[in-house]
């Protein structure tokens, strides 16, 4: 996927995942769940368990975003290099 192309406005898609033995779903651009997946891959963690730790930290916040946004702001951290996992 090339920055700046048309496909980085691909609307979200909606996957269906399990956390802490729920099943949910989250509704991510492709882009997102692609960075998603390259996080989990870098930690050595299913995508589930990094969405896991995510969703650990969200609530914990004193106004929980939505799912979906606290994966899109973790990512963005995560790119600035500010992430709290970002071992």
């Amino acid at each position: 996927m090339a920055l700046g192309g048309p496909e980085i406005f691909h609307p979200p898609v909606k996957r269906s995942i399990t956390i802490a033995g729920h099943q949910t779903s989250i509704s991510l651009e492709p882009l997102f769940w692609n960075m998603l997946k390259a996080a989990a891959d870098n930690r050595g963690l299913p995508v589930n368990a990094l969405v896991a730790r995510i969703d650990v930290e969200r609530i914990a916040a004193a106004e929980p975003p939505g799912l979906a946004t606290a994966i899109r702001l973790w990512l963005a951290n995560d790119l600035l290099g500010k992430s709290v996992q970002a071992d």
